[in-house]
């Protein structure tokens, strides 16, 4: 399935929804900023809680960790140190997951599990200038794709605005 994002409205502090590609919304994300870090609520569209982000204090480089159930389910982490100036991991408990590549201040950027892509962000065919989607096959945790994502898009528009 393809999702349609606003990057504008992808601010920790507002409430916004993911839509499909047929325009439609899917999903609910509830941003809520807290004084120990920022945290996303994921809920499907009755208000039920999917999954939520929260930001990891007193972290090595800035780390979001994903929670299903109260448990962790993955941690997203911007590599530091890299000969890559974006280099980005998805983690799930004592093991690597995810590993995105590409570009990702341009938005156009895979999750990549080895060598298989599981996932495509991409701005090609979006209207707007702000505006990307990201493609999932089935068969993949739409939710947990999607929480990387725009953790991601978070951090890069975070490491982008400090370099302007």
């Amino acid at each position: 399935m393809r999702y349609v994002l606003k990057q504008q409205l992808l601010s920790w502090e507002d409430d916004f929804f993911i839509r499909s590609d047929h325009d439609h919304d899917v999903f609910f994300v509830d941003g809520k900023s807290l004084r120990a870090g920022d945290q996303l609520s994921f809920q499907d569209l009755t208000g039920r809680e999917l999954a939520y982000v929260k930001q990891k204090v007193f972290a090595r480089g800035r780390t979001f960790e994903i929670y299903r159930n109260g448990m962790i389910e993955a941690v997203v982490k911007e590599q530091l140190f890299t000969l890559q100036d974006y280099h980005f991991t998805v983690e799930k408990p004592r093991k690597k997951d995810l590993e995105a590549r590409g570009d990702f201040p341009g938005r156009e950027y895979t999750f990549q599990r080895g060598e298989r892509v599981v996932a495509t962000v991409s701005k090609t065919d979006m209207k707007g200038t702000d505006t990307y989607g990201v493609e999932i096959p089935d068969g993949e945790d739409d939710v947990y794709i999607l929480a990387a994502a725009v953790v991601i898009d978070e951090l890069a528009s975070t490491k982008r605005r400090a370099r302007t």
